[in-house]
């Protein structure tokens, strides 16, 4: 018999540490090779963890809700071979450069340190900094590079504002320790808004009434309200709108539908029409698909899709890469792939970053239109609204209107005013519309 390392994974090259959900498994449990063994979050993604092996889980080191840094054991296996290897790759020696997020920049790459080494000494706690001054960092940014998700849920528990504390990790990043010494020694921070960035007036927070149930939010639904927060005070949000007649795509869709899904084996849906419709906008129009950095605009050379997926515990986005070059067919297997696994967390941090546009679709819960809010650092998003069957007026062929019934949906597009004007986004609207409602009976 043998013991087998199972450490908590580097779930991409910007990810320093990972909390640890969820054990799907408790010890004395039989785990089979490429079975789900605990489930973890980061700033990025939630995930299911395999075994690299089979075995018994003799060993749990790390309990749910903990926050270690990537490389930690966090379990041992008993298996009956004698290799002793973990469970995951072993990180890069040298941290990677940091690479585009869609939603936030991920935190700082740190070496994991071993257990005994990180308790050695009790830092003093985190000293007061003085006030956000407008340094070309969003809210977000300092938030984020300075702190773990289980730290940010202590900090809001007790209304500390991370973004004010020096820490004692690198680049001044608030652990764990950090936060609880903070806390436990007595001082004061100033506030932060529940709903809004620092600098603002600190509203107080509401408290319970008998009868009221409190739960805390769940660590995506945090970073969800990171990001929006952040989001509506770093860009100067407006919001279009247009109909868009689906008629002729229904038309195409109902004639190779089940030609089309019994040869491929995929769900044909109305999405891939119009992520293929979006892509052609995208590169007529390229401020659309930018990003803005400080006073100067990124233009971006790939076309990557980022799709708003509903999920039981949140809202997660993944990423079709290089759409632009995608046929409908391909863009369709790439849609179900990455939406199947976001909904059974197989995703990985990868698969949800380096986004250049997003699409997101509440029309498929029956809403008709909304304003959604930019997924940064991206620098607009389009909002797909119910497609359904409408009376419409039309030009006869007499001369004479007529009234006919046809499919139509409502688009919005949120756009950053900072870069995009208000010409530019109803002339990508107007494109998008007319790419749709000319779609080629070949496209399939």
């Amino acid at each position: 018999m043998a013991r087998v390392d199972i450490i908590m994974p580097q779930m991409g090259e910007s990810i320093a540490e990972g909390t640890l959900s969820k054990w799907l498994k408790k010890v004395g449990d039989e785990v089979k090779r490429d079975e789900p063994i605990f489930e973890i979050s980061t700033d990025k993604v939630d995930a299911e963890i395999p075994a690299s092996t089979a075995g018994v889980l003799a060993e749990i080191l790390v309990k749910e809700g903990e926050t270690v840094a990537v490389q930690t054991v966090v379990a041992r296996l008993e298996t009956e071979k004698g290799a002793s290897v973990a469970i995951s790759e072993p990180a890069a020696a040298t941290p990677a450069a940091q690479p585009a997020a869609p939603a936030a920049p991920a935190a700082p790459q740190r070496e994991a340190k071993p257990a005994a080494a990180q308790t050695r000494h009790q830092p003093a706690a985190p000293a007061i900094v003085a006030p956000h001054s407008g340094n070309g960092n969003s809210f977000e940014e300092r938030v984020r590079t300075k702190s773990s998700p289980l730290v940010r849920k202590i900090a809001a528990e007790h209304g500390v504002n991370i973004a004010s504390l020096q820490g004692s990790g690198v680049a001044g990043r608030v652990t764990k320790r950090d936060i609880v010494g903070f806390i436990e020694s007595g001082a004061t921070a100033p506030s932060i808004v529940a709903s809004g960035p620092p600098g603002l007036h600190a509203l107080p927070l509401p408290e319970a009434w008998a009868g009221d149930v409190v739960e805390p939010m769940s660590k995506m639904r945090a970073l969800i309200s990171e990001h929006m927060v952040a989001s509506r005070h770093t860009s100067a949000h407006v919001t279009s709108f247009i109909e868009i007649d689906f008629t002729r795509v229904a038309r195409i869709r109902a004639k190779t539908r089940a030609e089309f899904e019994a040869a491929t084996g995929q769900k044909l849906t109305y999405m891939p029409f119009i992520i293929k419709a979006v892509t052609q906008g995208l590169r007529a129009f390229p401020v659309m698909n930018s990003s803005v950095a400080g006073t100067n605009v990124i233009y971006r050379k790939q076309v990557n899709i980022g799709v708003a997926v509903a999920l039981d515990w949140g809202l997660i986005v993944p990423v079709i890469r290089n759409a632009d070059d995608l046929s409908l067919s391909g863009i369709t297997r790439a849609l179900n792939d990455v939406a199947a696994r976001a909904r059974t967390k197989k995703l990985s941090p990868d698969e949800v970053q380096g986004g250049t546009f997003t699409i997101t679709n509440p029309g498929v819960f029956g809403s008709l239109m909304g304003t959604p809010i930019i997924n940064q650092p991206q620098v607009a998003i389009l909002g797909v609204g119910a497609i359904e069957k409408r009376p419409k007026v039309l030009p006869g062929i007499d001369g004479e209107d007529t009234i006919a019934i046809r499919t139509c949906a409502y688009f919005s597009i949120s756009f950053d005013h900072r870069v995009i004007d208000g010409a530019t986004a109803d002339q990508f609207l107007a494109f998008v519309k007319k790419t749709i409602e000319t779609f080629p009976e070949t496209a399939l």
